[in-house]
């Protein structure tokens, strides 16, 4: 088998002898287009023995290309017609360098991956749309890869890597910014799948920063429950969602130390602020 990414009709050809049809719920829109797959370990850096996560393999196109650069590549796929002809075909080629899992990738962030020390490997992977989310929560927690190049929606990327007081910074946005910074943003045009998807897409490069930090597990629940309440005042939201917690109450009482009060809405709260919890 070609080692290099699948085209077009090698996509086409290869869903009709599996007679499997993208699934919309998975987020299945299978990248056809082998120069996003060369930029994507450009873009990443790889190099061989290098220990690479990688999220919805699919069919294997970035697959099959990062363990013909050489890479210890560990992959988790939820789909289970993917993962059976990812074990017929792959596994048998790279059984030593491939460790292929089936799951959910938002319970499995790494992949199975065990035991990584903080920067000890890097993330290349198209993500599926509706688990960027819970996925980056879930990584952020630790330990973090030293470099990131992820297939994500447009929108979703803006909303990972929005400035504090903008209507998209959030909980797990605080979260990327203790832990990396924003390297590039490559545009992907629709063209670039099969199917295409109806929205905008890029790759969006996160290196891992030399001070990364990573807020407690108390941290990022008093944090996600601020923001289902994201246009209330935070002093107000506290007094129903954390009612005689002592910890919010001290966290609410040192707000002054970067410039703000209780009368201020999660969205107004940067990430440092957060680690006091």
């Amino acid at each position: 088998m070609n080692e290099g990414p699948l085209s077009l009709s090698e996509t086409r050809d290869l869903l009709a002898r599996l007679a499997h049809m993208p699934r919309k719920w998975l987020g299945q829109n299978f990248l056809v287009d082998g120069n996003i797959v060369r930029k994507s370990l450009e873009l990443g850096e790889i190099g061989s023995g290098e220990a690479v996560v990688e999220v919805g393999p699919g069919l294997g196109t970035l697959t099959r290309t990062l363990l013909g650069a050489g890479v210890e590549l560990y992959a988790v796929e939820a789909d289970r017609t993917m993962l059976f002809h990812l074990e017929e075909s792959l596994l048998p080629q790279f059984p030593k360098t491939f460790h292929l899992t089936e799951g959910d990738a938002v319970k499995l962030p790494r992949a199975g991956l065990k035991d990584p020390l903080d920067g000890s490997f890097k993330v290349i992977a198209n993500l599926p749309y509706a688990i960027s989310t819970p996925w980056m929560d879930a990584i952020c927690a630790g330990p973090h890869p030293s470099l990131m190049v992820l297939m994500l929606q447009r929108e979703a990327a803006e909303r990972l890597t929005a400035d504090v007081g903008t209507s998209h910074w959030s909980a797990v946005t605080a979260q990327v910014h203790l832990a990396f910074e924003k390297i590039k943003v490559h545009p992907v045009p629709a063209q670039s799948f099969n199917p295409p998807p109806k929205v905008d897409s890029c790759l969006l490069v996160l290196r891992r920063r030399t001070d990364a930090k990573r807020l407690s597990k108390r941290a990022r629940e008093v944090a996600r429950n601020f923001f289902t309440q994201r246009r209330k005042q935070v002093g107000s939201s506290a007094k129903n969602l954390f009612k005689g917690d002592a910890d919010v109450a001290a966290w609410l009482a040192a707000l002054p130390n970067f410039g703000l009060t209780p009368l201020c809405r999660p969205e107004d709260v940067p990430a440092e602020a957060w680690l006091t919890l």
